[in-house]
């Protein structure tokens, strides 16, 4: 966990890649951690095999790999057939079962009123996942609150469109963004 801290802090910007041309660009990019936010069960390993060869630190968003079933079974595919240094995911149970197979876990949390803040911290503490996604990533009044809250790293994501985007969301105590604009993978 401190070696994954230290490589948020030394690479904030994190490359979001939603499809084949943003993994592309991603490989070419200066970026060296990549969300992956995409793909299927036939297809996330040459994703994650692509990355690799570029030395990228690869997450992979597991809820969002079309075929995979989001219980024990499926996050054991994920790390024995893909491969990927970590995963990203918004389910409770995900997380649980990333940290039980030693997978880096990353906890993605929408915060939409003072309700799902709320829900999300508890969650946090409960599920101890390596890091903390939190969208939209421009709500920094919110990354200031979840930081008092928890002692782990928080990554902004959602909504990152601008360089003034991505120091407001560092300023307001985020550790890293994630973005999926390319203009922003190469500051």
């Amino acid at each position: 966990m401190p070696k994954f801290r230290e490589e948020l802090i030394e690479n904030p910007i994190i490359a979001a890649v939603r499809n084949e041309e943003d993994l592309e660009q991603a490989i070419l990019s200066r970026v060296s951690i990549v969300f992956v936010l995409y793909g299927d069960i036939l297809n996330i390993s040459q994703i994650c095999a692509k990355l690799r060869r570029k030395n990228k630190l690869t997450f992979i968003h597991v809820d969002l790999v079309d075929g995979l079933k989001g219980d024990f079974a499926g996050m054991r595919y994920i790390k024995q057939c893909a491969n990927p240094n970590g995963i990203i995911s918004t389910k409770s149970s995900n997380i649980k079962y990333g940290n039980q197979l030693d997978l880096l876990t990353i906890q993605r949390v929408f915060i939409l009123d003072s309700l799902s803040l709320k829900t999300g911290i508890k969650n946090i503490h409960e599920n101890n996942p390596d890091a903390l996604e939190v969208l939209p990533g421009v709500a920094s009044k919110i990354i200031g609150v979840i930081e008092k809250e928890i002692k782990m790293p928080i990554i902004a994501g959602g909504l990152i469109k601008e360089k003034k985007d991505i120091m407001n969301s560092l300023s307001a105590g985020a550790i890293a963004i994630s973005t999926t604009t390319h203009k922003l993978w190469n500051l």
